[in-house]
């Protein structure tokens, strides 16, 4: 499997692939990074962090994450990027290292993306769920839904549940989408938020 050189952010938050997320650039590594992508036409890697903080001497990210590219981007205020990227396709970190601006760059393998799936008769009942928790969410994750596909839901549900950030990263990790979406549906129906078939 060949393997390519990224820029990481590490960030205290986890981004699947078709998702969405809005981000606050102001650290100049960051600054420089996301100009240059933007520049290129490029992506960069958002990682989970494992130990560290996001602002300061670079964090240790999670070895899973996911490429990101820019797609809108404004600088209403001096000195503050803001961009929204979009989740393309998970990879996993081989190397990394730390430029002198503190910007870490990995060499990382691309993790094929899952094929769709027809969602399973059986975990129908995550459907109704998912249209509230859309409607809630407006611009937030934009059209078209694919609420027919086990992986699109599966990861919508994995981003968007309160659940906390290690157990969306593992539900991340997960390369099986069957076993992802059957675990959350386990999940809510612990939690009684399905609704019981007539």
């Amino acid at each position: 499997m060949s393997s390519q050189e990224i820029p990481l952010f590490p960030l205290n938050t986890v981004l699947f692939p078709g998702g969405y997320l809005p981000l606050r650039v102001f650290e100049q590594r960051y600054m420089d990074m996301a100009t240059q992508c933007l520049r290129d036409s490029t992506s960069f890697g958002i990682c989970l962090i494992s130990s560290g903080q996001e602002v300061g001497k670079p964090a240790v990210p999670h070895e899973i994450g996911t490429l990101a590219q820019i797609g809108d981007w404004d600088m209403q205020q001096l000195g503050v990027l803001n961009i929204k990227v979009h989740g393309l396709q998970r990879f996993r970190i081989l190397n990394r290292r730390s430029e002198s601006s503190g910007l870490q760059m990995a060499e990382i393998e691309l993790i094929d993306n899952e094929p769709a799936i027809r969602l399973p008769s059986a975990l129908s009942r995550m459907q109704p769920l998912m249209r509230i928790i859309l409607a809630d969410a407006g611009d937030a994750v934009p059209t078209p839904h694919f609420l027919d596909d086990a992986v699109w839901l599966g990861n919508r549900y994995a981003e968007l549940l309160p659940i906390s950030l290690l157990a969306k990263q593992k539900l991340m990790e997960i390369d099986d989408s069957l076993l992802r979406i059957e675990t959350i549906h386990q999940y809510l129906d612990q939690k009684g938020l399905l609704k019981q078939d007539a």
